[in-house]
């Protein structure tokens, strides 16, 4: 399904060329989402544009589009180097921050380039899989690579690839690019493309110091907020906040996932030990569950995906690798069993459900400890989520007595001492140096 069309507009009034018109129109896109609608122009012009707009909400097909139009014979883009004999020289380059995302967002380029005439490749190039596959592939060349930056740049080390004719740029989920974790392998391929290029980056969160760092790749971009027009919309995403335990909520999950009789749901945890821990508990209890990790091999995280799509699975258990751009469709469950460090994860985390105008449900654990950390996401987002309790999961801490309150005798312990509060207090109580 496309998500929610921009009214009044046509992807042939944006100037879509009449080949990508009806390349879109294959693909069941019919009219322009609003990225789509405010994007596509200026993209198609040539300029640079930075983008942000929420998850599911058409990005991909906004760049992809942009690109494959520009790779079109009458609107050649510039050449710096020597093409070699019957190769396909590389004009756009697409830059994800994980596997997943270079699989799917390659996907939606192939199925909107395979009906073009001429049809361009689109080679896709990831880590986590033996890079042999990918040079072969590469042998005759590709006008559009997508890639991981660790990957692409052991291929361009392995000579199987060139940068010097990419004339179109895209960082897609580019707030994750430009973080430290990214910046030195940034770095050198920034070094190797050509000055003169088009740079489209796009995000469904722009924290203020990613906007900044985006500046050393932009020239005069326009700037696209559809974040700001979807929020005045009705949300796609009902949200709620269940006060519990952390030891609980395993439980608590099992029996929300049988009680509401949820299909299917992606669940975050903080760790890879706390997905494979509480997937495995679940399995103990007949819930057909799963781990998903940075540890596992490509094709396990591939058979995973798969299997929750088709729904034999019912629960994933994931890190925050999963958080952005995966698609699986028809997920209508996200769960936050650990909070997210930060409101644009979860904004990046809840984006998993209700895509291409679906609805969704995004249900977050709370305990009385981590209430400051949910606020805090309220604020960021401008959100007020009631808090709720499931009868049978009160956190033990909302029975306590308040501290005006004095417990009953034989009533519940404050909190316990520490080794170092008990040093403290036996030293304080020695007698001191005998005086004068």
């Amino acid at each position: 399904m496309n998500p929610r069309p921009a009214h009044g507009t046509s992807f042939a009034a944006l100037g879509l060329s009449p080949p990508l018109l009806r390349a879109a129109a294959a693909c069941g896109l019919v009219e322009p989402t609003p990225v789509q609608a405010a994007s596509l122009p200026a993209a198609l012009q040539g300029r640079d544009v930075f983008g942000c707009a929420p998850t599911g909400s058409g990005k991909t097909a906004a760049f992809g589009l942009a690109l494959l139009q520009r790779l079109e014979p009458g609107l050649a883009l510039p050449r710096a180097t020597a093409a070699r004999p019957g190769r396909r020289r590389t004009g756009a380059l697409v830059l994800v921050p994980t596997r997943e995302l270079a699989l799917q967002v390659g996907q939606t380029l192939r199925a909107l380039a395979g009906a073009l005439s001429g049809v361009p490749r689109v080679a896709v190039v990831h880590g986590g899989v033996s890079p042999n596959p990918q040079m072969l592939a590469l042998r005759g060349g590709a006008e559009v690579v997508v890639a991981t930056p660790g990957r692409l740049l052991d291929l361009v080390e392995r000579n199987a690839l060139q940068l010097g004719d990419v004339g179109v740029l895209v960082l897609d989920e580019a707030d994750r690019l430009l973080e430290d974790g990214f910046a030195d392998e940034l770095a050198r391929i920034q070094a190797l493309l050509p000055a003169r290029r088009q740079n489209l980056l796009f995000s469904a969160t722009l924290p203020p110091a990613v906007q900044a760092l985006a500046g050393a790749w932009l020239h005069d971009p326009v700037r696209v907020d559809a974040a700001a027009t979807a929020h005045t919309e009705a949300p796609a995403i009902a949200q709620r906040a269940v006060m519990v335990d952390p030891s609980r909520r395993t439980a608590l999950l099992r029996h929300l996932v049988e009680q509401e009789q949820w299909p299917r749901a992606l669940v975050f945890v903080a760790t890879r030990y706390a997905s494979e821990h509480v997937a495995d508990k679940l399995r103990r209890t007949g819930v057909a569950a799963a781990a998903f990790h940075g540890d596992m091999s490509q094709g396990a995280r591939t058979r995973v995906l798969t299997e929750l799509a088709r729904g034999a699975l019912r629960v994933v258990l994931a890190t925050d690798m999963a958080a952005r751009g995966l698609h699986i469709p028809g997920l209508a469950v996200v769960v936050n069993y650990d909070l997210p460090r930060s409101a644009a994860d979860h904004i990046h985390r809840v984006g998993r459900t209700a895509r291409a105008g679906a609805s969704g449900l995004a249900v977050s654990f709370v305990s009385p400890a981590t209430e400051p950390q949910f606020r805090l996401i309220e604020k960021r987002q401008g959100l007020r989520v009631p808090r709720e309790v499931v009868a049978g999961f009160e956190p033990v801490a909302m029975a306590l007595p308040t501290p005006a309150c004095a417990p009953s005798a034989g009533g519940v312990k404050g909190p316990r001492k520490s080794r170092k509060d008990k040093l403290r207090e036996a030293a304080a109580a020695l007698p001191g140096p005998p005086a004068g």
